[in-house]
């Protein structure tokens, strides 16, 4: 055992008073608090459920550690996770968030996060064809008139219940009637003024325009 220790003392004396320089400049390093704003992930979100409230994009999260390590937490992709995993029926849930949720570096100690809590109101998926209205904008030429086509008629919409069964009808972006001398189609985007729903497909509709009358 005692060549064992005697062995490259040196050395290994070398590196003991190392250690303890490392811990020496860490222990007299001062203490200090920080604020951060860092992104909230989602995993496991429900397959057939919508989050029908507010979905937060950033907390903001108070830690304290070494002045060394919080100069650089900024730097450091902190996230704060979210799992969803327990959600299988609609209603609200709430979620406390911890340290627990947050990939902070070791000697960085959470104080709090604002908010506390992030609540959720999930509702069933439901989708829903809905009819399209073609908005216009100007006037025609003196002594025209037209006969519109559009197609589809209907497009489907996507996102919680509440919001599907309350959705108006969709409006297209306005068709120039100042620009219409003949017969032409014209492509649509189509528009969905809440934004909690979102379309199935591609939403535009193509609307044949047949010209009657002769302008001045």
């Amino acid at each position: 055992m005692i060549p064992f220790l005697t062995r490259n003392w040196l050395w290994k004396l070398l590196s003991l008073a190392m250690a303890f320089l490392v811990w020496l400049t860490v222990a007299s390093e001062p203490e200090l608090a920080t604020i951060v704003s860092v992104p909230v992930v989602y995993r496991n979100y429900p397959a057939n459920l919508d989050i029908s409230s507010d979905i937060a994009s950033t907390i903001r999260v108070e830690a304290r550690g070494p002045a060394r390590q919080l100069r650089s937490l900024s730097d450091l992709r902190i996230a704060a996770s979210i799992d969803f995993a327990s959600v299988q029926a609609p209603g609200e849930r709430t979620f406390t968030l911890t340290a627990s949720n947050l990939n902070l570096p070791r000697g960085i100690d959470l104080m709090r996060t604002v908010p506390a809590q992030l609540r959720f109101r999930f509702e069933n998926r439901m989708s829903r064809m809905m009819p399209v209205e073609i908005a216009f904008s100007g006037r025609l030429a003196a002594g025209l008139s037209i006969e519109t086509t559009v197609d589809p008629t209907e497009l489907e919409i996507q996102g919680p219940e509440s919001h599907v069964r309350d959705a108006r009808d969709l409006v297209s972006d306005p068709l120039d009637l100042t620009r219409v001398t003949g017969n032409t189609v014209q492509t649509l985007a189509v528009y969905a003024p809440d934004p909690e729903l979102r379309f199935t497909g591609r939403p535009q509709v193509k609307v044949k325009i047949q010209v009657k009358g002769t302008s001045h």
